[in-house]
């Protein structure tokens, strides 16, 4: 998910195990120019890791890495690779180190094959931000008002770290959120990201993005560095 360098030869990376959760590991010589590891350490490359560590230290050793799919191609195009570096920031931000969080996995592994294959980034990665809610449980009810109950459908509005509310339980100034998106959403839940991304594009996708983009920030209570890439080039699109 990331990596930076370690002193004059080795890579410090950040990784995501299927079964042993988000980890930290030092790759030797993983900088020099006939490294061993070649282009296994880019960011999110699907790899099978072979790694050892011992009891008193923190980080693990990775001895040997075997590259089973790479993102590269697909990060040449420049919104593509800010959608992946979002969903690299996000997961790593997410999880604690050495939980075990095989959902998030495969999740991230599904993101990076969608946007690969072409799909919007923004339905992409509004797909993958409303997962990370709900696997987070930090997901708020998004069919009815958190206050009165009422069922909601053309628009809900949401405040600050409470669920969303209806146009009668509503404060004045508060943001509000399309019926679309909230179809959308609950579409997602039923239907895969793959069926989703063959279809035109859904009414709603970029306020879902937002919405749910917004509330991971406020969960992780900071700014994603990767966002304001994104915020930018979507100021350029304008």
């Amino acid at each position: 998910m990331r990596s930076r360098s370690l002193g004059e030869a080795d890579r410090l990376v950040s990784f995501l195990s299927r079964t042993e959760g988000r980890l930290r590991g030092v790759a030797s010589g993983a900088r020099r120019t006939k490294s061993r590891f070649g282009s296994t350490l880019e960011l999110l490359s699907y790899v099978r890791i072979w790694f050892y560590e011992r009891e008193t230290r923190d980080l693990v050793r990775i001895s040997q890495c075997e590259l089973v799919e790479s993102f590269m191609d697909a990060q040449r195009d420049y919104i593509n690779a800010v959608a992946l570096a979002l969903a690299s920031e996000i997961t790593e931000s997410a999880l604690g180190e050495r939980e075990a969080a095989e959902p998030n996995f495969r999740l991230l592994l599904v993101t990076a094959r969608a946007i690969k294959s072409g799909a919007n980034p923004a339905l992409v990665l509004a797909y993958f931000a409303l997962w990370t809610m709900r696997l987070g449980g930090w997901l708020p009810r998004i069919d009815r008002c958190a206050r009165c109950g009422t069922e909601l459908s053309l628009l809900a509005y949401a405040p600050e770290g409470h669920g969303l509310l209806c146009s009668a339980c509503h404060l004045p100034g508060q943001r509000s959120i399309s019926g679309a998106a909230l179809a959308l959403a609950r579409r997602m839940f039923g239907e895969k990201l793959e069926r989703l991304a063959k279809e035109p594009q859904p009414a709603g996708v970029a306020d879902l993005r937002d919405y749910m983009l917004d509330a991971i920030e406020r969960q992780l209570e900071k700014h994603l560095r990767a966002r304001l890439l994104l915020n930018r080039y979507l100021e350029l699109q304008v």
